[in-house]
């Protein structure tokens, strides 16, 4: 099993930032892709960002291009998202996840492991 742990959450003013940390531990395996995905109440859990294990691929979501960045840290196993120029549609429950494959994914039903989650909120 691979455990995930968020962190980094919180509230904030628009056009603010925060960075969201994500620790692995458990089981460890070498070829992986770890993925960030958000849940506003009322809506579908909406993809934000992946990379890949080596960091040379990342995706992201529309909405947050040019705002977000994905990072990540092997040696601690640990990724990040940094969070810029944040509007209060960012507000929402931020996932970490982790899935065993170097095949990056924007689906979240691609995703093998799942953290609980830490809220953003973004006043205006």
């Amino acid at each position: 099993q691979v455990q995930l742990v968020e962190s980094g959450g919180g509230l904030v003013q628009a056009g603010g930032s925060l960075r969201l940390s994500c620790a692995a531990s458990g089981r460890t395996f070498s070829n992986y892709c770890m993925g960030w995905f958000r849940q506003a109440p009322g809506k579908e859990r909406e993809f934000v960002a992946a990379i890949s294990r080596g960091g040379d691929i990342t995706y992201y979501g529309d909405s947050v291009k040019g705002r977000f960045t994905i990072s990540g840290d092997n040696a601690e196993n640990t990724v990040y998202l940094q969070m810029n120029s944040l509007k209060p549609e960012d507000t929402a429950v931020y996932y970490c996840s982790a899935r065993r494959t170097v095949i990056v994914s924007m689906r979240s039903v691609d995703y093998d492991y799942w953290g609980q989650g830490t809220q953003v909120t973004v006043s205006s």
